[in-house]
């Protein structure tokens, strides 16, 4: 997303239009126009900005953009417009759309930051932990926008999406394949249909587990060779 200078590597995104692009060194703004949307995993410090009120979070990443500004000028009336109907489609709960961001719940700032960010067309997500401390409900309501917006609902436009998170459950449940990163490094790339939770627990752990069970030397949740005993459960 551009938010920190990478140390080495390159990062590509491609079909912007069926060209790769480069973005190892773009700016958030930018990378944001190339059709990347982001839920960051704190919603209060990097999604909204808690003082500004709801209708003016809603367009964080267009304001700028028309129909919302003019050169310029910011039409106003425009801008409260398309909250009323974001707020209505992503069912917002709040007083209005006047009302600060920092005085909705939880789950509510979090379909505000939803809501903004699949409101647009946009080719890659990056969700991180997006639905840590919401209740069911709302946990529930997101999972289905993402879901959605993977297939293409109702725009036709599927999304490509890269989904951040500790919780077991949600990866099983949303995901096609599953990378397992334990310090900064993947440890093994997983088909959904094939994980298995005992496989995921270890690898989480930082525990590489045998292709095989009774294999010389390595035991069902045991650390394998070179890898040291302080990774045991």
């Amino acid at each position: 997303m551009g938010l920190r200078k990478p140390l080495a590597g390159r990062i590509w995104i491609t079909g912007i239009p069926g060209i790769p692009c480069e973005t190892t060194h773009l700016s958030p703004r930018q990378i944001t126009e190339l059709g990347v949307a982001h839920i960051p995993e704190d919603r209060q410090r990097e999604g909204l900005v808690t003082s500004f009120p709801v209708a003016d979070n809603l367009v964080l990443n267009t304001y700028y953009q028309p129909p919302f500004a003019h050169g310029p000028f910011i039409d106003e009336e425009m801008i409260q417009k398309y909250a009323l109907k974001l707020v209505q489609e992503f069912d917002v709960r709040t007083p209005s759309i006047f009302t600060q961001a920092g005085m909705l719940s939880g789950g509510n700032q979090q379909k505000t930051v939803v809501a903004r960010e699949f409101s647009r067309p946009i080719k890659l997500l990056v969700a991180a932990q997006p639905t840590r401390g919401l209740d069911v409900g709302s946990i529930e309501f997101i999972h289905r926008q993402i879901v959605q917006k993977r297939d293409g609902f109702p725009a036709g436009e599927k999304c490509a999406i890269l989904l951040v998170s500790a919780d077991l459950d949600e990866i099983i449940s949303l995901s096609d394949r599953i990378a397992v990163m334990y310090r900064g490094r993947i440890l093994e790339v997983l088909d959904q249909k094939t994980a298995t939770r005992e496989r995921l627990g270890l690898l989480m752990a930082g525990i590489t587990p045998p292709p095989a069970s009774g294999a010389p030397g390595t035991q069902p949740g045991l650390p394998g060779p070179g890898l040291p005993g302080k990774h045991r459960f």
